[in-house]
């Protein structure tokens, strides 16, 4: 757990007792109403990273809240241009934010100012930072971590820790780019800058390799300001010998420096460095 959490430790004594609880219990309820709206304004978060050590940490109240919604919250209904039946309700708060019709933002997630989400569905817990744009038909799993400047493009999954409870958040960082149909889950990380190519799949335990030199780096990270692709490495078993995923570091890129899109593609299209 963080160091300091502002949620209430209320929530750890509900945890422990969480098999008893109902949906009529309204004292619970209130303890995670007010847990969930710390997460909903972004006076709390699910995980963030540490500058000291670079580690994520989690805030486990805070996961904790999430998981107990469903148990306690009543189920309701609504419209909003569809109909709604559901134990979560959709999101209030959206100052600054741009929400395109089709665009679906739950309670407990936060959007900060300057966020754009084209038609898509953001979760309970997650947290989009400021000037990102999550594109159509994209997901934002519920306490996912998405940084500032950050593009989720189209049909991104990006998964989130309800499912198993025991899931670690996934932290994507500022300025990265995530290409269409690609799938980030199970505490993957992309770190600053990372340009994900289209259809990448990256989980805690995908192996990463650098085309460059073959070395492996560390598993289930997208290495800051690099150009990823998805691969697959040879792999045997009693069977015989199989493509098992892997993830691809084409290039790597001058800290800092701007998406040029044009020079993206052509690298991502062409699997092949520019010297």
């Amino acid at each position: 757990m963080t160091p300091y959490s502002p949620i209430s430790p209320d929530i750890d004594d509900l945890w422990e007792h969480r098999g008893a609880l109902t949906r009529a219990d309204r004292g619970a309820r209130a303890v995670v109403v007010a847990a969930v709206d710390l997460l909903d304004s972004g006076d709390a978060r699910v995980a963030v990273v540490d500058e000291q050590s670079d580690e994520v940490v989690v805030d486990e109240r805070a996961r904790r809240a999430i998981l107990l919604s469903f148990q306690v919250m009543e189920m309701t209904e609504g419209t909003a241009g569809f109909r709604r039946r559901g134990w979560i309700p959709l999101k209030e708060r959206l100052e600054g934010v741009r929400v395109v019709p089709g665009a679906i933002a739950v309670w407990g997630s936060y959007l900060a100012p300057g966020v754009m989400l084209l038609p898509s569905f953001v979760s309970i817990g997650s947290y989009v930072g400021s000037r990102s744009l999550v594109d159509t038909w994209a997901t934002v799993g519920s306490g996912a971590q998405v940084g500032r400047d950050v593009h989720v493009a189209g049909g991104v999954g990006i998964g989130g820790i309800v499912e198993p409870p025991s899931a670690f958040p996934v932290v994507i960082e500022d300025d990265v780019f995530i290409g269409s149909r690609s799938v980030i889950v199970e505490g993957a990380r992309v770190r600053r800058g990372a340009k994900l190519g289209a259809g990448v799949i990256l989980t805690r335990s995908t192996h990463v390799f650098d085309a460059e030199t073959g070395d492996e780096l560390p598993r289930g990270e997208a290495p800051a300001w690099s150009v990823c692709v998805s691969s697959t490495r040879m792999k045997k078993f009693p069977g015989g010998e199989f493509g098992m995923p892997c993830l691809l570091v084409l290039r790597h890129l001058p800290e800092g420096s701007i998406h040029d899109k044009l020079a993206l593609n052509e690298i991502i299209r062409d699997y092949g460095v520019a010297r």
